[in-house]
């Protein structure tokens, strides 16, 4: 149980292509407890890996404080429907931009012991998936925003 240190833009870690996990060790085990660990003491409802330097398709994704999910080699096998809304980004602290993404996803996946599982999901959980599926090919948010990114005001 550790807090990573969350990579900011600006380094190149975020804008390369992770790597496909093949299996689950015990290290694998322990990144992902990491993962959480970090997304919640920075208050975000996603985080990938390569968010704390890791260059492996793992992502991690609480919407609701209360369902954790483990998402290990997510693909994104459909989408439907738009939603346009403000969006935001551990790693892109104090920013955030209108960003329009699909309203409904389905998203084939590994869980945490390498079983195959698919979720579907709408709004915030659907908006959430596809931000940190970019982050493993090295897409921000601002690569795709419909505005100019700008400060968060408190």
């Amino acid at each position: 149980m550790a807090i990573r240190k969350i990579r900011v833009e600006g380094d190149e870690v975020l804008r390369k292509k992770s790597k496909e996990v093949k299996e689950v060790t015990q290290k694998t085990l322990e990144l992902i407890e990491d993962m959480f660990d970090t997304m919640y003491e920075s208050y975000g409802v996603g985080l990938a890996a390569p968010q704390i330097g890791i260059l492996k398709r793992i992502v991690v994704i609480d919407v609701t404080g209360e369902d954790p999910m483990v998402l290990i080699n997510p693909e994104i096998i459909e989408r439907s429907g738009e939603q346009t809304g403000e969006e935001g980004c551990l790693s892109l602290p104090g920013k955030s931009a209108i960003v329009t993404r699909p309203n409904h996803v389905v998203c084939k996946a590994f869980d945490a012991n390498m079983e195959p599982i698919t979720i579907e999901a709408e709004g915030l959980l659907a908006r959430a998936v596809c931000h940190e599926v970019d982050h493993l090919d090295g897409i921000l948010y601002r690569d795709i925003a419909d505005g100019p990114v700008h400060d968060v005001e408190d």
